[in-house]
């Protein structure tokens, strides 16, 4: 017999956080998210300026067998005139009872507070893990995204959502050659819209120089995709102390103007997914040598974005980010890069990846059922 709990004692907590662990622990494909950020989120009450949020779990026994959190963003519903609550880190056995008392207790939490729309998968922000996997499940996760079992989309859909929007995700691997026609392509457009591009020496010179900046481009880059929001002081503190472990400014791009403004940016990061498969996601000292080691070469790296401020979108700076990219790939000795997530029709980013010799390995899927 099963039971619906709302999490509040630390024993619940330590049970949301650990029933991935172990129902994943078997699957070599699933990249586990580090312990110590989820641990903050589960026990923190940081977002709670920005957003009102609930925990459940389902029992059997002792056991939990099944997990799911509830947002509701109060930036994300102003923003986009919706009345929505979103569900997120969905974990559970295959079963449709739990499914159905894990989302319906969303649905409830949705009701209560005037909401008449779920969707998801979907965190805070478009820096968290977002998706369901609906193709790909044969493939190795990265460390930004999320791994699920292939019998999710029948629980979720069985119980009436429909798709949302899909993203999908390509491995792109290193051109045989570098082409000189895109570097002389790419070096006319930066001469002539007066911009030039930065390598930073240090990862502490890149967040001191230029982390806010980051954050300012991909919020008005960003600005019109699906269900994105601005970051908050506090996200941008929490992204950039997790990321510090694992940027590279050998993987980061950033072009700037004549008064070093930043106009576009091109971030990858050396993949470390095999790194925290052991550990759980925990920062042991194991895991910490296996994480220097990945970072310093890598045999995968992951492109977690590339942003253009608007009025440079069809300056041609583009093939400068994208030149780079090949380079990474030609010079660094890396299998492939991950692209992540990109929304299917998002016809710009799309084209893009035609320079490349690419294989479209993985999709996910954003979910909504209107529940009023």
């Amino acid at each position: 017999m099963y039971r619906l709990v709302k999490v509040s004692s630390k024993k619940e907590q330590r049970d949301f956080l650990e029933l991935p662990l172990r129902l994943y622990k078997k699957c070599p494909y699933f990249v586990p998210a580090l312990y110590g950020d989820e641990k903050k989120i589960v026990k923190g009450d940081w977002h709670l300026k920005y957003a009102k949020q609930a925990f459940y779990l389902v029992y059997e026994g002792k056991k939990a067998v099944g997990r799911v959190q509830a947002i509701l963003s109060f930036q994300s519903n102003e923003k986009q005139h919706q009345k929505r609550v979103r569900f997120t880190r969905f974990d559970t056995i295959n079963d449709k009872e739990v499914a159905a008392m894990l989302l319906g207790a969303v649905e409830d939490f949705a009701r209560e507070n005037g909401m008449d729309e779920v969707c998801g998968p979907l965190g805070y922000s478009d820096m968290d893990r977002e998706g369901l996997l609906i193709e790909g499940f044969d493939q190795m996760s990265t460390y930004e995204e999320q791994y699920n079992y292939e019998y999710y989309q029948g629980l979720i859909e069985g119980l009436g959502y429909q798709k949302e929007v899909d993203w999908v995700e390509r491995k792109i691997f290193a051109p045989k050659e570098l082409d000189t026609k895109i570097k002389a392509i790419s070096d006319r457009m930066m001469a002539r819209n007066g911009l030039r591009m930065v390598v930073c020496k240090s990862t502490k010179e890149l967040i001191e120089k230029y982390g806010n900046a980051f954050f300012e481009l991909i919020d008005e880059t960003y600005k019109d995709l699906y269900m994105t929001v601005d970051f908050t002081p506090e996200e941008r503190e929490e992204y950039i102390a997790a990321f510090k472990l694992i940027i590279s400014p050998k993987y980061v791009r950033i072009i700037v103007d004549k008064d070093d403004k930043v106009v576009a940016v091109g971030l990858c990061f050396p993949s470390i997914g095999k790194a925290l498969q052991k550990s759980g996601g925990k920062l042991t000292i194991p895991c910490i040598i296996k994480l220097l080691r990945a970072v310093r070469k890598p045999e995968v790296i992951d492109l977690g974005l590339i942003g253009i401020l608007p009025q440079y979108k069809n300056s041609g700076i583009s093939w400068a980010i994208f030149y780079e990219i090949m380079k990474m790939l030609y010079d660094g000795g890396v299998a492939y890069c991950e692209t992540n997530l990109n929304l299917e029709d998002n016809s710009s980013i799309q084209n893009n990846w035609g320079r490349f010799e690419t294989v479209l390995h993985k999709r996910r899927r954003s979910y909504l059922k209107k529940i009023s």
